[in-house]
C-alpha cells in the first residue's frame, strides 16, 4: 500500500452502486496520523462497512513495517550524510528496492513487499 493512505485504500474497497457491500477490516497502529481528529472522523463516516482493529500501543513487533524501518536505518542509511532531501529520498527508494529484492529471492516462497 505504498504511497496510499489507509483510508484511500479502504475507500477503494468500500460500497459501490449496484454491488453488494463487503465488510473490510483495517489494521492500524497508533501512529499520530491514525489517531488524528481528521482520521477519526473519516473512520467514523465509514463505520457501516469498515471495521478498524487497533494494534496495541508500543508493540512494534506486531507491525511489519517496523522491521523495515529498522533495517533501513540500521543497515542501509546508517553513518551516511545526505546533502539534500532529494538525495535522501533517492537513497531510501534504492534501499527499499534492495530490501524487496533480497526478501523475494525465493521465487516459490511467499512474496513480501517492504514498502
Amino acid at each position: 500500500m505504498a504511497g496510499k493512505s489507509p483510508l484511500k485504500a479502504s475507500a477503494e474497497q468500500g460500497p459501490k452502486p449496484g454491488m453488494a457491500t463487503k465488510p473490510v477490516v483495517l489494521v492500524l497502529d497508533n501512529g499520530p496520523i491514525h489517531v488524528s481528529k481528521a482520521t477519526s472522523a473519516a473512520l467514523a463516516a465509514r463505520a457501516h462497512w469498515l471495521t478498524v482493529e487497533w494494534l496495541p500501543k508500543y508493540a512494534p513487533e506486531l507491525n511489519d513495517i517496523e522491521v523495515v524501518w529498522h533495517d533501513l536505518k540500521a543497515f542501509n542509511l546508517a553513518h551516511k550524510t545526505f546533502t539534500d532531501v532529494d538525495t535522501l529520498d533517492a537513497a531510501i527508494h534504492s534501499a527499499v528496492a534492495d530490501l524487496n529484492t533480497e526478501r523475494n529471492r525465493d521465487l516459490l516462497g511467499k512474496q513480501r513487499i517492504s514498502a
